[in-house]
């Protein structure tokens, strides 16, 4: 039964739709507009899975911090002083020589053997030779000889010991000019190269014991000997020797100390029978902080000349500095005074021309009696260094040399090719200036320049002296390995003096001008390897024509090459 009523409710709800469906289709539709079948907008969204863990992990621990305390044990140390590192030292080469030629057919060559470094002491001999054999025109255009030739020689040694060093040398020099230079308004004169040639030799000895002490409170000292043997010729020569010392030592914060000095003049025979001999004693005490500093002293001096009588001197030996702004502007001031002794080394330096009679050996000491000085010095800056001084000094017996032309027909005659000296008593005025700098890491430059101004007892202009000059150069150094520079250097004019003397003629002189010199120089140096370097020198670029005497022209250009060469 159940299953009967089940069957006829199924066919009833299966068949109702069908009947519902035939009643529908017998309806009417109007469609008053065409049909247009559309869809509307749907957005699409997109779902991405996403995994939740619904795990929770909730770490929980515990601790606990059990303090105790702590006592360290600690013992004290002394810390050491710093000490400095020395730089490492480069390698010392054993010798050296230096080979170069030029035109005027010039040769150089220079030689220096030394030890390597040491501990106990140095020794080595070193050599030199340089000469010049071209010609020049004098003013009535004949070209004559005018060569020289300068060879020095020296031995010396070195011995250190634990507060002091002993040092002494061998020493032999050698100059050779030749007086070229004349009158040109004498006729037909035509020297030999024999007959104008001028040897000067010395051969000396020097002996030294100095201490070795770094520090300025100690006790320091430095005792020289020396002797030496200058000649011309067999017949006019002299010798001399010399003691000198001084010893300082920190008293009660000022620095105390003296010198002492004996040198000693024996002329030959045929020159003059009489010893010249000047002995000082100059007592002084110094003090310096990092703001000032200052000095007292004198010296007291006894001179003795072949022509005079002996001569005190009391020169005072005064300085003080002080800083107005420290390191950049620092005032100093002095005064002092000195004494210039006219030996043979020291005139021929000058000027080689002396009269071949013995003058060059009999000629009075140069007093400076006061030399008052002052001026500012400190840092530029800008990289350098700057200097500003004046100077005012009363001097006796300044020298200055005159040519000599003589003519006598029954002696040796003079054609103004050799000087005899010139003493007056003079003032002199003098403003100095020097700066020095570098520009960036390679350049470097330097330059200085000075002012006189003369004021003589007897002669008219200070003979042979130029009333300013000046200098200027810059060097360039790429990486030590090449090194060029230029210097300009400038004279102003000076006048020489000629004294003439005729036996038929009253005596008379001539002034000899000299124009403004410019004077400009290169130099450059190529250093292939640490011993190996290649050098060239050119001088006088302008070729300018300059008088170093009267009737003296000097060599124009010059251009000389070499190269160095360390073992």
């Amino acid at each position: 039964m159940k299953k009967f009523i089940i069957n006829i409710s199924l066919i009833i709800l299966i068949a109702a739709p069908g009947y519902s469906q035939q009643q529908d289709l017998k309806r009417e539709v109007t469609l008053y507009n065409p049909y247009i079948p559309s869809l509307s907008d749907f957005k699409k969204k997109s779902f991405l899975p996403v995994i939740d863990d619904t795990v929770v992990v909730r770490p929980e621990f515990t601790y606990t911090v059990n303090t105790n305390p702590y006592s360290p044990e600690y013992s004290i140390v002394p810390i050491k002083a710093a000490s400095l590192v020395p730089d490492p030292l480069e390698k010392l080469y054993k010798s050296y020589v230096n080979l170069g030629f030029g035109n005027y057919l010039a040769p150089l060559a220079e030689v220096s053997v030394t030890n390597e470094r040491s501990k106990s002491g140095a020794y080595g001999i070193y050599a030199r030779h340089f000469s010049t054999n071209g010609k020049v025109k004098l003013q009535n255009n004949k070209r004559v000889y005018a060569g020289y030739m300068d060879n020095d020689a020296s031995l010396f040694g070195k011995k250190f010991f634990m507060d002091n060093y002993l040092e002494g040398s061998i020493d032999y020099a050698r100059k050779t000019r030749y007086a070229y230079g004349y009158d040109t308004s004498l006729f037909d004169y035509e020297a030999d190269k024999k007959d104008i040639r001028i040897l000067y030799n010395k051969i000396g000895a020097s002996l030294s014991f100095a201490s070795l002490t770094l520090d300025s409170s100690d006790f320091s000292y430095d005792f020289d000997m020396n002797y030496g043997y200058f000649f011309n010729n067999k017949t006019l020569l002299q010798h001399n020797s010399g003691l000198s010392g001084a010893m300082a030592k920190n008293y009660r914060d000022l620095y105390i100390g003296s010198g002492l000095g004996m040198d000693f003049y024996r002329p030959s025979k045929e020159i003059t029978g009489k010893l010249k001999y000047v002995v000082s004693l100059s007592p002084f005490i110094s003090k310096s902080s990092t703001l000032w500093n200052f000095r007292l002293g004198m010296q007291l001096l006894v001179d003795k000349d072949t022509l005079s009588s002996a001569k005190f001197h009391l020169y005072p030996d005064v300085k003080f500095a002080f800083d107005i702004v420290p390191s950049y502007i620092s005032f100093f001031a002095g005064l002092g005074g000195k004494l210039e002794q006219n030996t043979p080394e020291k005139v021929i330096e000058e000027n080689p021309f002396m009269l071949r009679d013995g003058t060059l050996y009999m000629l009075p000491n140069t007093s400076h009696q006061l030399i008052l000085s002052g001026g500012l010095k400190g840092n530029t800056g800008i990289g350098g260094n700057y200097l500003i001084s004046a100077s005012y000094s009363m001097i006796t017996d300044m020298l200055f040399y005159s040519n000599l032309v003589f003519y006598d027909p029954l002696f040796e005659s003079q054609v103004g090719n050799l000087f005899f000296p010139i003493q007056d008593d003079a003032e002199l005025f003098n403003l100095h200036g020097e700066i020095n700098g570098v520009i960036g890491d390679k350049i470097t430059y330097s330059g200085s320049a000075n002012y006189y101004n003369y004021k003589l007892g007897k002669n008219e202009y200070p003979w042979s002296k130029q009333p300013w000059d000046g200098k200027l150069g810059v060097k360039y150094n790429l990486r030590n390995k090449i090194i060029a520079g230029i210097d300009v250097t400038a004279l102003g004019k000076r006048r020489f003096i000629s004294w003439k003397n005729d036996l038929y003629m009253p005596p008379s002189t001539y002034i000899f001008k000299s124009p403004l010199h410019i004077n400009a120089n290169l130099s450059a140096e190529y250093r292939y390897t640490k011993i190996l370097s290649f050098w060239l020198k050119v001088n006088n670029i302008a070729v300018n024509r300059n008088y170093d005497w009267a009737f003296y022209p000097t060599q124009r250009f010059m251009c000389m090459a070499g190269l160095t060469y360390s073992l």
